[in-house]
């Protein structure tokens, strides 16, 4: 397992990570146990279920450890700091931060990528689906890039990376909540409702700022 594609944060891709044909040997049981629980962990993330998150997210790195392989954990790291870059928490990446020592050039381009200091120097050692964005010379071309990822996962990575850059235009922000929308991600999609609001809010709309306020409150209730 190389745990490289996992980059993109799509629960499918995750799901095939691990995974061998038919053809090979039986999986150990800690490639199947980290796959499960990386999948979990970002799921419950993404729902707002912080004690699952936590519990799933530990399991999985305990089995990377197992193995003895830093990538390999380094990289369990980086998926969970992009899982709060996608949900708009902009904090250290810790978990990568303590590893950094033993890092790949591409972990570490990711990790700049993040916390949305990346160059465009750096974009060829980013996961695919980032490096157009990372690339991109102007707010206009990063967000003909977004939207042209096809993932949700990755979308919000992509749209989160550029508001901590202060890059994020209108139609960035609509195609997060959009992403985050369709899939019942309820933690993005308010943060991301947030945003849109406060920008209303500063240009004055009163009507539009009000409207996404019924909507975050819809998505809040959890009765």
């Amino acid at each position: 397992m190389t745990m490289k594609t996992v980059y993109t944060i799509s629960l499918a891709a995750a799901a095939t990570l691990l995974a061998g044909c038919a053809n090979n040997p039986p999986q150990p049981d800690w490639q199947m146990t980290a796959q499960s629980s990386i999948e979990r962990s970002t799921a419950a993330y993404m729902s707002g279920n912080a004690l699952v998150e936590k519990a799933e997210f530990q399991r999985a790195r305990g089995e990377l450890a197992s193995t003895g392989k830093i990538d390999l954990v380094i990289r369990a790291e980086l998926i969970r700091c992009a899982s709060r870059v996608a949900a708009l928490v902009f904090e250290d990446c810790a978990g990568f931060t303590a590893l950094t020592q033993d890092a790949a050039p591409a972990d570490r381009a990711y990790a700049a990528y993040l916390a949305g200091k990346a160059t465009a120097l750096e974009a060829p050692l980013l996961p695919a689906a980032q490096q157009a964005v990372a690339a991109a010379a102007s707010d206009a071309a990063a967000a003909a890039a977004v939207q042209a990822i096809a993932d949700p996962l990755s979308k919000l990575v992509a749209s989160g990376v550029l508001l901590r850059a202060g890059r994020a235009s209108p139609e960035v922000l609509a195609g997060a909540v959009n992403a985050a929308s369709e899939q019942g991600w309820r933690r993005p999609l308010l943060a991301w409702l947030g945003v849109q609001a406060m920008r209303a809010e500063q240009a004055g709309d009163v009507q539009e700022a009000q409207r996404i306020q019924r909507r975050i409150a819809l998505v809040s209730d959890q009765r």
